[in-house]
């Protein structure tokens, strides 16, 4: 089965960081706002503005008063049905051991290509304690064990694969391009994403980049490079990987004529260019990872795509139950939602009121309102998530 990933890759992950801005408004009356209250737990203000700033790149500041309602109601919508799952874990003794926490967050450490000291530094600059990372941890590792807990049964019949692969012949095809892995310096500054060493002009780009290839032919390994230099969060954790892709994606990526000549002819898997300038300004060195020159058509038989059909299946149940799962966790429990009622309450301002030039808060309120029943779709990550990049251009 062709596996195409675009060039333009967007990044998912739980426990992972925003390395951008910090919250705006007055902190001390969000820190007093309830926001909701699952089963008798509330919800403070201070984590919906937390989510909403991080989505918002670190410019929650910017955004217009229905902007910022709306992104409230979205985000609190999300945290409690986070919190809705993670009590039904605890409920059913599904919590994570110490062990599994620190795993997860040592895991985290290495995947951000961070020292542990630099790791420690972002989380200082963002106001994100240890404890609340933990916490994070806590809830992303509760979730999934519950999840793990009902779909764990499920099995996939032969028939399911052969009626699958019979009706999308198609899509069993191995295409013809190349796939590649890449190092990106850029000479703007990246700092707000997360990058330590970051070029942040024209000659500090062109002196990284050349110093990038010196290691590279010092037979530095591309993946740990990458990891470490590249300024590109979205392939940072997989090392620079960017998938497959055809003659015309790369096209479409204005990809220089001449390196996809060079990538489909004389260049052999393993193999990595000189730095290259794209029109943008960027500067890329790309690994040659896999290079298919005549596109095959598969069967049944074909190795991995019995393999690959299953767990499509399988992921599919996975989604309607994780879906049928939250639905009943959300009928089951007594949420109060206080933000959507002050707003209901206040519909000339959406409960907000102007905080400063360009910013805007509710209004303190520290005792539950009516209550607003939460029923938006699942969206049970952690709300601490990765800011994408753009595509080489």
């Amino acid at each position: 089965m062709q596996k195409r990933v675009l060039i333009a890759v967007l990044c998912l992950g739980a426990i992972s960081l925003v390395l951008s801005g910090c919250e705006s408004g007055n902190s001390e009356a969000k820190d007093n706002t309830v926001a909701a209250t699952v089963n008798g737990h509330t919800i403070m203000l201070k984590e919906v503005e937390r989510v909403v700033n991080q989505q918002a790149g670190g410019n929650a500041s910017q955004l217009s008063q229905l902007q910022l309602a709306q992104a409230r109601l979205s985000a609190l919508s999300n945290l409690i049905e986070r919190e809705v799952l993670f009590q039904r874990a605890e409920r059913e003794k599904l919590l994570p051991t110490d062990d599994q926490i620190d795993g997860a967050i040592n895991a985290q450490k290495a995947n951000s290509g961070m020292t542990s000291e630099d790791f420690e530094k972002s989380l200082k600059q963002q106001n994100i304690s240890s404890e609340t990372l933990r916490e994070e941890a806590r809830k992303d590792l509760a979730i999934a064990n519950l999840q793990d807990k009902y779909s764990g049964k499920i099995s996939i019949s032969d028939k399911e694969v052969e009626d699958f692969y019979n009706a999308n012949r198609a899509q069993f095809v191995n295409a013809r391009g190349v796939a590649l892995a890449m190092i990106m310096v850029d000479p703007a500054d990246n700092s707000a994403d997360g990058i330590i060493d970051d070029a942040k002009n024209e000659a500090e780009a062109k002196l990284k980049i050349d110093n990038v290839y010196q290691q590279l032919q010092g037979k530095a390994d591309f993946a740990t490079v990458a990891r470490a230099k590249t300024e590109d969060v979205n392939t940072l954790r997989r090392g620079g990987d960017i998938g497959f892709a055809s003659e015309q994606d790369l096209k479409n990526n204005n990809f220089p004529a001449e390196l996809i000549t060079n990538l489909f002819g004389p260049m052999q898997v393993g193999d990595y260019t000189q730095p290259i300038r794209f029109n943008s300004g960027k500067w890329y060195i790309f690994k040659l990872a896999e290079k298919r020159l005549v596109t095959e058509n598969l069967n049944l038989e074909s190795p991995g795509v019995r393999q690959q059909i299953t767990q499509g299946l399988t992921n599919q149940r996975k989604q309607i139950l994780n879906a049928a799962l939250l639905d009943v966790a959300l009928n089951e429990a007594k949420i109060q939602n206080t933000l959507a009622a002050n707003m209901l309450n206040n519909p000339s301002n959406l409960g907000l009121r102007p905080a400063g030039p360009g910013t805007a808060t509710p209004e303190t309120q520290t005792s539950p309102a009516p209550a607003a029943t939460a029923t938006a779709p699942s969206a049970t990550s952690s709300p601490v998530t990765v800011k994408p990049s753009g595509s080489p251009k």
